[in-house]
C-alpha cells in the first residue's frame, strides 16, 4: 500500500493562490491515479480533482474547473493541486488519495488516503 502525506495548505485571502503537495512512498507512484477530495466543517468529503497513472486524463469537480490544476511527477513521487482564485467556500481540510483500481473518480475508488492539510480562505 502506498503512505501519502500532503503539505502547502494555509490561511489565504480571497482571489489567492496555494499549491498543495502529497508525497508518496512504499509502492511505485505510478502504479496508482490519484485524486484530490476536500471536506468542510459539517459537510460530507467531496471530489475536487483527479489524474490518471501517467498525468494525461484530469478530471475536475465543477466547483474548481478553470481555477485548479492537478499534476503529478512520477519522478519525484509527488501529485500537486495548483489553486487558483481561491474563494472562503474553498475552505477544507483536503485529503490526497490513490487508487489501484481502474476507476478515479469516486471516493469508493480510493484505497490509500493521506491525513490532510487545511485550507482556509479568508474573504
Amino acid at each position: 500500500q502506498v503512505q501519502l502525506v500532503e503539505s502547502g495548505g494555509g490561511l489565504v485571502q480571497a482571489g489567492g493562490s496555494l499549491r498543495l503537495s502529497c508525497a508518496a512512498s512504499g509502492r511505485t507512484f505510478s502504479y496508482y491515479a490519484m485524486g484530490w477530495f476536500r471536506q468542510a466543517p459539517g459537510k460530507e468529503r467531496e471530489f475536487v480533482a483527479a489524474i490518471d497513472w501517467i498525468g494525461r486524463g484530469t478530471y475536475y469537480a465543477d466547483s474548481v474547473k478553470g481555477r485548479f490544476t492537478i499534476s503529478r511527477d512520477n519522478a519525484k513521487n509527488t501529485l500537486y493541486l495548483q489553486m487558483n482564485s481561491l474563494k472562503p467556500e474553498d475552505t477544507a481540510v483536503y485529503y490526497c488519495a490513490a487508487s489501484g483500481g481502474p476507476r478515479y473518480t469516486r471516493e469508493a475508488d480510493f484505497g490509500s488516503w493521506g491525513q490532510g492539510t487545511q485550507v482556509t480562505v479568508s474573504s
